[in-house]
């Protein structure tokens, strides 16, 4: 029996694939699992709106090719907040974490990673900390009656870039259906910009943390950098989330036009999986 799942990004894939297509692209690079995105884009949001008919379609194929969809990136809430100061963007941003909710229970994904940001293309305030807050207890309770899962994704702007930071917030909503889905890049570059320990902060969402983004950064940028060329410790920080029992990882990296993109794919698939064995083996975690 396997120890843990490790997923692979959509957006690490051409957007034109079809399902089958990503489905038999994440099982022959090794994945587990398919982490689906719904960004602030028409045509990802758009998702949350497809017929009954579609969704037994994207599961009979998941089924077909033996390759679940287990989590969702929910990164349309940049476009329409929770904590936004207009109300007409709050309610499309309500309604596109109920209907996300609603998607999500379709098609049996468990966890939903919530961007860590009160609003992002307006200014953060006291207000719309308040406005954000009433709003995530709502989607929590909506969430709780579908047995859904959200956690906060820790980001790149001062709101929420910690575990700490977000765990505020889990303490505060007190549900077993808030927990944090931290980011290994953001959190090591937010630790440059604190002076902290990347290692302690993770260690504040003990019992919390649904499962986890390892993601490569260098200082000052957040995304599309390398595996392997950042200063992200993948190793530490992927001891510290086993310590504290994290058995669900996803690869978080993009397509940017390579011709070689399922080498590439199979690379980081490859980059992670030996950092977590050899970290199993270590501690005697292996199963037999």
């Amino acid at each position: 029996m396997e120890k843990y799942d490790l997923g692979l990004y959509e957006k690490a894939m051409p957007k034109d694939l079809s399902w089958c297509e990503k489905f038999i692209c994440a099982k022959e690079a090794g994945y587990d699992f398919v982490e689906i995105s719904i960004d602030e884009t028409d045509e990802k949001l758009a998702r949350l709106d497809s017929s009954k008919e579609e969704r037994i379609e994207i599961l009979k194929t998941s089924y077909e090719i033996g390759i679940p969809i287990s989590t969702m990136c929910l990164s349309g809430h940049r476009k329409y907040p929770l904590g936004s100061l207009d109300e007409n963007v709050r309610n499309n941003g309500m309604e596109i974490m109920k209907k996300a909710i609603d998607f999500a229970m379709d098609l049996g994904i468990r966890i939903i990673q919530l961007a860590g940001y009160d609003v992002y293309y307006e200014n953060s305030t006291e207000e719309t900390k308040e406005l954000f807050n009433k709003n995530l207890i709502k989607a929590v309770e909506y969430a709780a009656k579908r047995g859904i899962i959200l956690a906060f994704e820790t980001m790149e702007t001062e709101f929420m870039n910690t575990v700490g930071k977000a765990m505020k917030y889990v303490k505060s909503v007190d549900s077993p259906y808030l927990g944090v889905y931290p980011d290994s890049g953001n959190l090591t570059n937010a630790a440059i910009t604190y002076n902290n320990s990347v290692f302690e902060d993770i260690k504040s969402g003990k019992g919390h943390i649904a499962a986890f983004h390892l993601k490569e950064t260098v200082p000052g940028k957040f995304r599309e950098i390398p595996f392997g060329t950042g200063h992200v410790d993948f190793e530490k920080i992927i001891e510290t989330a086993w310590s504290l029992g994290v058995r669900k990882y996803v690869a978080e990296f993009w397509y940017v036009g390579s011709e070689n993109w399922r080498e590439e794919i199979k690379f980081v698939n490859k980059f992670i999986s030996e950092k977590i064995n050899k970290i199993i083996e270590e501690r005697g975690d292996r199963s037999a």
